[in-house]
């Protein structure tokens, strides 16, 4: 009789550790936070967008474009390394009386080290996983574009943008930098369970510290109106 009950508290125990790892293991992919990086197919969203060129010499010199733009995660694709993707479909209008259009299709993909987007041939790491406050980037390591450094900043921040009401955010800092004749600032904000919900970039030549004085530049806010899965 002892030696089955040694037996079954040995079993017991065994069995308790085995749950505990698996739970510890569940609660290490939890930390990741890859669902900031939403690829549900059907998932979409859409933005007031808003892009404007600065060319001191041209007959236009502040041209400013306004239009909708509607993300959505469509079927599956194999990129160039084999590796199964998302269609990252983007369509525009110009009123919300015109019908969709598509304007690109790119390649999403996420595991549990990186988030990217394949957009016009080059690989971007848009998210780095672990999700935290000392995970930092190059999010062009795999293209040929210059290097672009990112961190992370408010993560899990509650947020409203253009009157929409997000629980949990996190905004990605991808540099700032103001000179002489420079003004350079970019960052993306993601929601959880949703992705990219604001864009803003700003890379302008400028005159003697001030940024009103703009001689060439380019400009590239995206506002989120609605999101959801369809």
């Amino acid at each position: 009789m002892t030696i089955r009950l040694k037996s079954f508290s040995a079993l017991f125990l065994s069995s308790f550790i085995l749950i505990a790892c698996s739970k510890k293991i569940d609660d290490s992919q939890n930390q990741l936070h890859t669902e900031y990086y939403d690829l549900t197919p059907g998932r979409f969203i859409e933005y007031e967008a808003t892009e404007i060129t600065h060319n001191s010499n041209s007959a236009i010199q502040h041209d400013t474009l306004n239009y909708f733009l509607r993300v959505q995660i469509e079927d599956t694709i194999y990129d160039n390394l084999g590796r199964l993707n998302r269609k990252y479909v983007r369509y525009k209008r110009f009123s919300t009386n015109d019908n969709w259009l598509i304007s690109d299709v790119w390649m999403a993909f996420k595991d549990n080290s990186n988030a990217e987007l394949i957009e016009e041939n080059e690989r971007i790491i848009k998210l780095k996983f672990p999700f935290n406050s000392y995970t930092n980037w190059n999010a062009n390591v795999f293209n040929s574009s210059s290097s672009l450094e990112c961190f992370y900043e408010q993560i899990h921040s509650p947020k409203i943008i253009n009157g929409l009401f997000f629980d949990s955010t996190a905004t990605v800092n991808q540099g700032s930098d103001r000179n002489l004749i420079r003004f350079y600032k970019k960052q993306e904000v993601y929601a959880k369970g949703i992705g990219l919900v604001y864009k803003y970039y700003k890379d302008l030549n400028i005159s003697n510290f001030d940024t009103l004085s703009i001689t060439t530049g380019k400009e590239l806010f995206l506002r989120p109106i609605q999101y959801g899965i369809q």
